[in-house]
């Protein structure tokens, strides 16, 4: 049986219309689930930058790398699943602003890096931009600590190759 765990691609593309869905396409119509998929312009204007996570088991992750690195539009793909990487996830949480809630989340400050970008009377926002699975803690940590409802946005995770190597 084959062990599915989180696998981490870094695929430089090109900057042009109709790229990304058709890398999504090739996810969705392969039945392939992402876990996130993030997208920008490189430091070269026609050359884009996708970071995906998934997860898969070895042999699925292998078939979609070959897929990958046959489509025109593909610059290079870069496998960062067994290396040294840094990631990080930007997410916004809209809290309901009641008198006590900075009391609650002064608990929270120590052990997840978040701060207070909006407020008013009755709402206050904040953004984190930490790893997904400190992200999912947050989230987690938030819903204990207040009992009304959150509103959760998050954008896809960022990677790239550490400079230190193991």
């Amino acid at each position: 049986m084959q062990t599915i765990k989180q696998k981490w691609l870094s695929v430089y593309v090109e900057n042009e219309v109709g790229v990304l869905a058709r890398v999504s396409g090739l996810f969705s119509g392969k039945l392939y689930n992402l876990n996130s998929l993030t997208v920008g312009e490189t430091e070269v204007k026609d050359i884009s930058r996708m970071t995906i996570s998934l997860f898969s088991d070895e042999r699925t992750f292998e078939q979609i790398k070959h897929q990958l690195s046959n489509m025109i539009e593909v610059i290079q793909v870069i496998d960062y699943t067994d290396i040294p990487i840094h990631t990080k996830e930007v997410m916004y949480v809209k809290l309901p602003y009641y008198e006590s809630l900075e009391n609650d989340l002064n608990g929270l400050t120590q052990a997840n890096r978040f701060i207070i970008i909006d407020q008013t009377t009755d709402q206050m926002l904040i953004e984190c931009i930490n790893t997904d699975t400190q992200n999912n803690q947050l989230i987690i940590d938030l819903q204990q600590s207040i009992s009304q409802e959150i509103e959760v946005i998050r954008g896809g995770s960022v990677a790239i190759a550490s400079l230190i190597k193991e």
